[in-house]
């Protein structure tokens, strides 16, 4: 991810977003949620590269900054609370991506924020249904989209979704996880009994 139409275009694939260019300068072009007005997204071009300036959590902040040499404190905003990204191609695709998406979610109320943070709440040694994890994100129809929150979970370290299972108790597919009986092994490392592909919920489901 190297030019500002690709920067741009991925930033407006999220919900209710627009560009914007407030200072009269084409230099700076933002991404803006429209229900907040707030920005998430800010490029321009410095000392030769494309830059980006995204929000990000205190906690990972300084993961962000210490793993990248490109990741600094954000040129011409908050430094606590925003990173500058600059675009040299050291940094991996998918990770610029996972940065762009936690600062959309930092600035909204997104079904996607609630649904990762429902799943932080499922202790260890238990599961939880689909079902049950968006109606702890305050939305029981939006089943479908724990499914499509999870397949994009940007953190699995911190964000359990192995601890999520079907209404049957069975696991994902292999490939989700990234191969065959990964989610299994993870689960009775945790003490989760796995038979047969399925978890017992009458014994295992978070309540």
């Amino acid at each position: 991810m190297k030019t500002r139409e690709e920067v741009i275009n991925f930033g407006m694939s999220f919900a209710n977003t627009y560009t914007d260019a407030p200072f009269n300068d084409a230099n700076w072009q933002l991404v803006r949620e429209k229900t907040t007005k707030k920005a998430f997204l800010w490029t321009y071009e410095k000392d030769g590269y494309l830059n980006i300036n995204v929000k990000v959590s205190t906690e990972w902040r300084d993961f962000w900054r210490n793993t990248y040499k490109s990741v600094i404190p954000a040129y011409h905003q908050n430094k606590e609370h925003w990173n500058t990204i600059i675009l040299d191609g050291s940094i991996p695709k998918e990770d610029i991506k996972r940065m762009i998406a936690e600062s959309y979610d930092l600035i909204t109320d997104s079904p996607t924020k609630r649904i990762y943070e429902a799943v932080k709440r499922i202790p260890k040694g238990y599961v939880a249904t689909y079902a049950q994890v968006a109606q702890m994100a305050g939305n029981a129809k939006m089943a479908r989209a724990v499914g499509n929150a999870l397949h994009k979970n940007p953190d699995p370290a911190n964000i359990p979704c192995h601890r999520v299972v079907n209404s049957k108790g069975e696991l994902a597919k292999e490939y989700v996880f990234g191969g065959a009986g990964k989610q299994a092994r993870i689960l009775k490392e945790e003490g989760v009994e796995v038979i047969d592909g399925k978890v017992n919920l009458k014994k295992f489901q978070y309540q």
